[in-house]
């Protein structure tokens, strides 16, 4: 269990997020924070992310395992396709 609130994390999970935002920026893409809930990041990848194969490598072992490494070990990290904002709960 992820012992800090949501609005806790906040902060931590966005200096992660501009920490890893250039090296995607390289590559075309960008990434936004998009919630987080329950101690479950949602990001969304966008510009030439979107769609890339190797999109679920860069959340799972760029973006997830560093705030796990800088946050907490528990911390999971899910890319949000465009048009499921508002749809988070019906994410696998």
């Amino acid at each position: 269990m992820i012992p800090f609130s949501d609005e806790e994390l906040e902060p931590a999970v966005m200096s992660v997020i501009e920490k890893v935002r250039p090296s995607i920026k390289l590559d075309g893409g960008d990434i936004a924070l998009i919630a987080i809930k329950d101690g479950k990041v949602y990001v969304q990848l966008q510009g030439a992310c979107v769609g890339c194969g190797s999109s679920g490598t860069t959340i799972k072992f760029g973006v997830e395992r560093q705030m796990q490494t800088l946050i907490h070990p528990e911390i999971t990290v899910k890319n949000v396709p465009t048009g499921y904002e508002d749809k988070l709960d019906q994410l696998i």
